[in-house]
């Protein structure tokens, strides 16, 4: 193959990190809204995976609900789909989006230092929500309902207020949360992306759906956390992000609007 004929692929990655590093700092400088700065730079992380996430993926700031009605904390950023949950409740200015149908959630905050441990604390009042699986229609065919999908917790940040020297304190608050607060990743804009592993397996002979997604969690151990380069944070975040939305996670599993509508003694028929 001619030479000519080549593109700098490193050269192509760093214009596309500078086009994102730059789309994120203008939405936050100047995203206006009625809140504090907070809610602006929380605007700019949603606009900016807006731009470059599949529109398949919808973005928004929303509280998660379960179909017992309980609820989650206010999350930051929800990643979810809106083609196998159709209907969003919109109620006081909130957006309650089923737990079904949700992806990913991430805090937003300024500086990382101080915050891992409370958005391990959002991600947890998300998880621990119930949600239903079950059969669906693919061309043609119906298939039994498919296991829960794992939920993508992490945080977004501007900047690291800890030591610049090594990652040993941020390593260390993540290894500390467990279960359902455990974080799989993160971006730090002037520092890096991360992302965890976990050692740990899902029991696919487990056939209780929520017991065997349940098991996952209480058992995942810590292993290590990897970071980028800082200059390449914000493209790898999209890339691991990306990883994991369509070929770790898929697509969602179907909702059963049956046990939504239990809540109001009304039932649907399953058959035509």
């Amino acid at each position: 193959m001619s030479e000519e004929n080549r593109v700098d692929l490193k050269e192509l990655f760093k214009g596309m990190q500078d086009q994102m590093k730059a789309q994120l700092s203008t939405n936050r400088q100047f995203i206006t809204h009625p809140g504090s700065k907070g809610d602006a730079l929380e605007n700019a992380w949603i606009e900016w995976l807006r731009i470059y996430l599949p529109s398949r993926y919808s973005v928004d700031k929303a509280i998660v609900i379960d179909h017992k009605g309980y609820t989650s904390h206010q999350i930051d950023i929800v990643i979810y789909d809106n083609y196998f949950t159709p209907f969003i409740f919109n109620q006081n200015g909130f957006q309650y989006i089923p737990a079904e149908g949700v992806y990913a959630v991430f805090e937003v905050k300024p500086d990382i230092e101080g915050n891992i441990d409370y958005a391990g604390k959002k991600i947890e009042s998300v998880r621990k929500l119930e949600r239903t699986s079950t059969n669906m229609i693919n061309s043609g065919q119906k298939y039994d309902p498919r296991p829960l999908t794992k939920i993508i917790g992490g945080i977004l940040a501007t900047t690291n207020g800890y030591t610049h020297e090594n990652n040993n304190t941020i390593q260390s608050h993540l290894e500390g949360l467990q279960k359902f607060q455990s974080i799989d990743m993160g971006c730090v804009v002037d520092f890096g992306s991360f992302f965890v592993d976990y050692l740990g397996e899902e029991d696919t002979l487990e056939q209780d759906l929520w017991k065997r997604y349940e098991n996952y969690y209480d058992s995942r151990k810590f292993n290590e956390v990897h970071f980028s380069q800082p200059e390449n944070s914000l493209i790898t975040f999209f890339m691991q992000l990306t990883r994991y939305l369509q070929q770790a996670i898929g697509t969602v599993p179907a909702i059963d609007l049956q046990l939504y509508l239990d809540s109001i003694d009304e039932t649907i028929d399953e058959d035509i």
